[in-house]
């Protein structure tokens, strides 16, 4: 049979999607756990309850409920990563005035916002984007999403330093997540160490390592879960790709 008798199919065959996909990329659950739910029989479409694997939905036009209550259609989200230097604000806008990461992005109509933050004096890694859920997950601290930082510090760290901070120490009350601390090298009066945490209080590792008397010189953040900041320029910004977006949600059970 010629191909050209094969019948085409027309824009809205090629826009219906698998409902546990639309559940995941509308930020519901994942797409194992939307897979639970349709078994259960907790999702509707346009009325019905759902129990087939096999289900597809027309976004925008298909009604979807999960649990008696409306699934908004899936939206496409932007995602770029930020060097950010030091001398800059990590927010949208500052009322004195001062420079922020936007001024950065330059040529980007999008309005994005930071996934988490870097202080007036760190730099490395932001992420920017408009994907409220996946935000959410990356910073919430039950998801402990790994966030990898080098940091310059006065002095050396003794094995009992590496300890006591690895093990928690007492922050404003709440004592901090077990961390990673590994010593890289050192240079007269100074050293280097990777620091892996997975939480994000505010001006956290330099509060730290302040307690065992070890002053942060330089702070640069360079990987967040999966994501890494690699070679890319102080000041210069780059848009994610399908590979690294799709890693992201993975890693926090987006994808």
């Amino acid at each position: 049979m010629h191909s050209c008798n094969r019948p085409k199919k027309n824009r809205q065959e090629t826009s219906l999607v698998r409902l546990q996909k639309y559940l995941a990329d509308a930020g519901v659950c994942s797409r194992r756990k939307a897979e639970e739910l349709i078994k259960a029989g907790r999702v509707a479409v346009n009325g019905e309850i759902v129990r087939e694997m096999g289900k597809k939905v027309l976004p925008g036009a298909d009604i979807v409920l999960v649990d008696g209550k409306k699934v908004a259609p899936p939206q496409s989200h932007t995602y770029l990563i930020l060097n950010k230097p030091r001398g800059y604000l990590c927010t949208v806008r500052d009322p004195y005035g001062r420079p922020t990461i936007l001024d950065l992005l330059r040529g980007v109509r999008e309005r994005l916002y930071p996934a988490g933050r870097l202080d007036y004096d760190s730099e490395g890694l932001v992420l920017m984007t408009d994907d409220g859920a996946l935000t959410h997950r990356l910073l919430h601290p039950s998801r402990k999403v790994p966030k990898i930082y080098l940091v310059t510090i006065r002095g050396r760290l003794s094995k009992r330093d590496i300890a006591a901070l690895e093990s928690g120490v007492d922050l404003d009350g709440r004592r901090t997540l077990p961390c990673r601390i590994s010593p890289l090298g050192r240079t007269k009066g100074q050293s280097v160490v990777e620091v892996e945490l997975k939480e994000g209080r505010k001006r956290q590792i330099r509060r730290m390592l302040d307690l065992v008397g070890h002053p942060v010189i330089r702070l640069k953040r360079v990987k967040i879960g999966p994501l890494e900041l690699g070679d890319l320029p102080p000041g210069k910004w780059r848009y994610l790709s399908e590979k690294e977006v799709k890693a992201l949600k993975q890693a926090v059970d987006l994808a």
